[in-house]
């Protein structure tokens, strides 16, 4: 519990900065649009991932690890980033049950969901962020990139909080991803599946990201 709270209080503390906030997009310092664009490096132990999937009379959640990564930073705003995701880490959270959480994760990572075996990651790839003011969750930002799954790459944009502070880089937020554009279409009425007995075609990742410039301590 430890291991994730701290990212979590961690990543609220830099997404509340006021040197990030949505209307610093709008009017960036002078300084900006001549600052260099520095790289800074996902941090997978303080970064999470976490799936949502429903079905007909329930649902069930996870996690998947982040692999590797890494932001685009200017002056003070992110600008860009590629984010590579485990696969192979794939866990189920909700069921207590060993042999019907591991039941569960091997169908996930089956030819039948997400074909793990032979494609072991998952890449989404920045391609702009731009301002987002008045979101009642307190988003301050609208990521759009492209997600590749199952070797199939889609365009996907999703609101976020974003924050650029001492050399730490944050970004959280809920991204709706329909898995039917990614061929993973088991349980689902497009593909015949008799609607008492569906799986539903858009599936939920949560997630906080924290990133971290070259020569800026991991705790």
């Amino acid at each position: 519990m430890k291991k994730l709270l701290l990212p979590l209080l961690f990543a609220a503390t830099m997404l509340s900065a006021p040197v990030q906030a949505a209307s610093g997009y709008v009017t960036p310092k002078p300084a900006t649009a001549y600052a260099a664009v520095e790289t800074y490096k996902v941090q997978p132990q303080l970064s999470s991932l976490g799936w949502t999937g429903k079905k007909i009379g329930g649902q069930h959640s996870g996690t998947i690890g982040f692999k590797e990564g890494s932001v685009q930073v200017k002056g003070s705003q992110l600008v860009g980033g590629t984010f590579i995701v485990d696969m192979t880490s794939l866990k189920n959270t909700d069921l207590t049950d060993a042999d019907y959480n591991a039941k569960l994760v091997g169908h996930l990572k089956s030819d039948d969901f997400f074909g793990v075996e032979k494609n072991p990651t998952a890449t989404f790839v920045i391609t702009s962020i731009k301002p987002l003011k008045g979101d009642a969750s307190g988003n301050n930002a609208t990521i759009t990139g492209n997600l590749t799954i199952k070797g199939k790459t889609n365009p996907l944009s999703f609101p976020a909080k974003v924050g650029v502070k001492n050399g730490v880089a944050a970004a959280s937020g809920t991204a709706s991803i329909d898995r039917t554009k990614y061929d993973v279409k088991f349980g689902s009425t497009l593909f015949g599946t008799a609607a008492d007995k569906a799986v539903d075609d858009v599936f939920m990742l949560s997630f906080n990201v924290i990133a971290k410039a070259s020569g800026v301590a991991t705790r």
